[in-house]
């Protein structure tokens, strides 16, 4: 479990409170109880059945009434230690069979009335493990050693980390008080203070640590200046910019500016929803490389997004005097040699590629910024690898399409500076969505043939559900049969795309789908990110049920790309859980990216999102991003101010502060449990 010293002990924190004042008479026990706590003795011990079936079953009385207790595992253990004819307390949740009521495998301990004096208000329970409960190292017993601990600690083993400022204005209870009080609370009120307090000082030092990491690195970081904005920028923004740009644009881009312009290394996190017209800004960031004398690279996670990035910024580009190219694992050795050689003397202005571009053979002359797209596909080691690439760091921007929560940008990317597109260029159509069950699944079809009729395309996409590939392939065949049986060829021709296909075949039944070759798109999830086809404008999603929020808006922005009304149709079975249902109700009801990844983080907790970054700024004891949201704010707000005014925490009143964030440095003094 992680405990190794008597800190580790005192983080390791009760998840309930039992009321030891609370006693029930067993004969309140109905169909309707949950967890009860009652009092009585034990009789009537046995050992029934045999082998697996091995059971151990007592009789626990009180004045009322009769329940049944019931191990299954450590029998030996209990035999030895509950004694028929002794009085016990017992906690745990009730069950019935065959009527009667019983308790499967009970928190139970000696009971004397004495113990309910009131006292001794709430009792603590400690999460274990299966493995600990058979070694009798139950939630009680950790209990006893925390308690045990806690005779010994003084004050000064638990110094004050906050400065005095702080829990005077946000009323907090002193460090020493709140361990105390969230192990062994005297009510629920100082249980309460002493979670606020610990939950607070959680959230403090993680924006402290992330403050300092920023600020070090706007310090210390040295990166290439972009003094001016020349030639290539001006006459591309003037002459060959398809559209206006949005008011979201060209702030990003004003960020941007300023960032490379000021002599540090700019570490940019854009985040915009799909469609949001991220690309166009990462092109004239890279034009503003170029009018510097620099170079520019774009690094995208598969070779099919890296494609299009070519093939879109080339089209953009086509009237001006300027060098793209390509490099993925699939470049022929000859023309790799060549570019290679072109790139290191400086006659290609922009690379694009896959993870290729981080190769060592891969040499920039000047590479001055970089762009890292789909920035969740590739790890920080990834990335650190481009900064290498240059003898100052380039300036990096790594974009994202999948909408990340403020909340969690605040915790898992504050060492980043953030930008946020919020606004849909002009003549983006909002997509209509709908949710169907299957028993309309002809009236669906039907309404694909309509929109096939008027010159669209469609994807059907399927959901990877099973932990193996043979189901999944049998479950995209089947579908795909379906399908196939709706629309016959070759009146209707379908292009089908999975993660079992060789590289060539899948790339090769994309260009087909991409080049309207082919009406349908029949595929599993590899669509996800990037693919763009304008002309389609229906996506199907099958079995809608078994995809996540974030998920399904990521496939539903690849349709809505042109300028014809698109539709996305989320196909369910007529059986859904409640938080399914509520995943229907939320995406057909907004195509705000922002709002779906908020109503994500709130059904999924923040636990599933912890991948998204190596830091492990998210593995908080108490504090849940989500729950705690207006504490986090306060805390964020409150460290923004300390830094403003105090930057290296000199300040006596913010040392106490200092020296805990030296001590975590793994220069811990307490001992390690023996």
């Amino acid at each position: 479990m992680e405990i190794f010293t008597f800190k580790d002990l005192l983080e390791h924190f009760p998840y309930r409170h039992i009321d030891k004042t609370q006693i029930s008479a067993i004969n309140q026990v109905s169909i309707t109880t949950d967890y009860i706590q009652v009092a009585g003795v034990i009789t009537d011990m046995e050992l029934i059945g045999k082998n697996q079936g091995r059971r151990l079953v007592a009789k626990l009385k009180d004045k009322t009434g009769t329940l049944e207790l019931i191990w299954f595992q450590s029998l030996s253990w209990v035999q030895k230690n509950i004694i028929n004819g002794n009085a016990y307390l017992v906690y745990g949740k009730v069950g019935f069979y065959q009527g009667q009521p019983q308790i499967v495998h009970p928190e139970i301990e000696p009971f004397s009335p004495e113990k309910s004096d009131g006292k001794n208000f709430l009792d603590p329970v400690y999460p274990s493990t299966e493995k600990l409960k058979s070694r009798s190292m139950n939630g009680r017993q950790i209990g006893l050693l925390t308690k045990t601990l806690w005779a010994i600690i003084q004050p000064k083993d638990l110094p004050e980390n906050l400065p005095s400022f702080i829990l005077e204005k946000l009323k907090l209870i002193p460090r020493y008080e709140a361990y105390q009080q969230i192990h062994f609370p005297n009510s629920t009120e100082s249980y309460a203070e002493a979670l606020k307090r610990l939950k607070f000082e959680e959230l403090f030092f993680a924006q402290l640590r992330l403050g300092l990491i920023k600020m070090e690195r706007h310090r210390f970081s040295k990166g290439v200046i972009f003094d001016k904005v020349g030639e290539c920028f001006n006459n591309f923004y003037h002459h060959y910019l398809p559209f206006q740009l949005t008011g979201a644009q060209k702030r990003v881009l004003k960020e941007i500016r300023q960032d490379t312009a000021n002599g540090r290394q700019m570490n940019r996190l854009l985040q915009g929803d799909v469609g949001s017209g991220k690309t166009i800004v990462a092109l004239l960031a890279m034009l503003l490389a170029i009018d510097n004398g620099f170079q520019a690279c774009m690094m995208a996670p598969t070779e099919i997004l890296a494609q299009q990035h070519l093939e879109s910024i080339s089209e953009l580009l086509v009237e001006m005097n300027l060098r793209v190219e390509l490099l993925t694992g699939s470049t022929k050795a000859a023309a790799r040699r060549k570019l290679l050689a072109a790139l290191a003397n400086g006659d290609i202005h922009v690379l694009i590629g896959t993870h290729a571009l981080i190769e060592d053979v891969v040499q920039f002359k000047n590479l001055g910024f970089a762009i890292v797209d789909e920035q969740h596909r590739f790890g920080v080691a990834q990335r650190a690898k481009l900064w290498k690439k240059a003898v100052l760091p380039p300036h990096v921007l790594v974009m994202t399409a999948t909408p990340i929560p403020r909340t969690l940008a605040m915790t898992a990317y504050g060492d980043l500076d953030y930008s946020v597109m919020d606004e849909l260029p002009p003549g983006r159509q909002p997509i209509t969505t709908v949710h169907r069950f299957d028993d309309r699944r002809s009236q669906v079809m039907d309404f694909i043939k309509e929109e096939i009729i008027k010159g669209r395309q469609v994807y059907i996409i399927f959901p990877l559900i099973e932990e193996s590939d043979k189901l999944d392939f049998e479950n995209l065949m089947k579908g795909y049969e379906n399908v196939k049986a709706y629309f016959p060829e070759p009146k209707y021709l379908i292009s089908m795309v999975h993660g079992k296909q060789p590289a060539e075949q899948k790339e090769t039944n994309m260009q087909r789908f991409v080049k309207g070759e082919t009406q349908i798109m029949v595929s599993t999830t590899v669509i996800e990110v990037g693919v763009n086809v304008p002309n389609a404008s229906v996506m199907v999603i099958e079995s809608a049920e078994k995809f996540g929020l974030s998920q399904l808006h990521q496939l539903r922005g690849r349709v809505g790309r042109g300028a014809e009304k698109s539709f996305c149709i989320l196909l369910t079975g007529s059986k859904l859980s409640n938080e399914a249902r509520e995943r229907m109700k939320i995406i057909t009801s907004t195509n705000d990216g922002f709002i779906i990844a908020e109503k994500d983080l709130e059904l999924r907790g923040p636990g599933s999102i912890e991948g998204t970054r190596q830091s492990g700024t998210l593995n908080f004891k108490l504090a849940n991003i989500v729950q705690d949201k207006p504490i986090l704010d306060r805390a964020k707000l409150v460290v923004d101010i300390i830094l403003k005014d105090d930057p290296d925490l000199v300040a006596p009143a913010n040392q106490v502060c200092k020296e805990f964030l030296i001590q975590q440095q793994g220069k811990t003094a307490w001992s390690r449990i023996s």
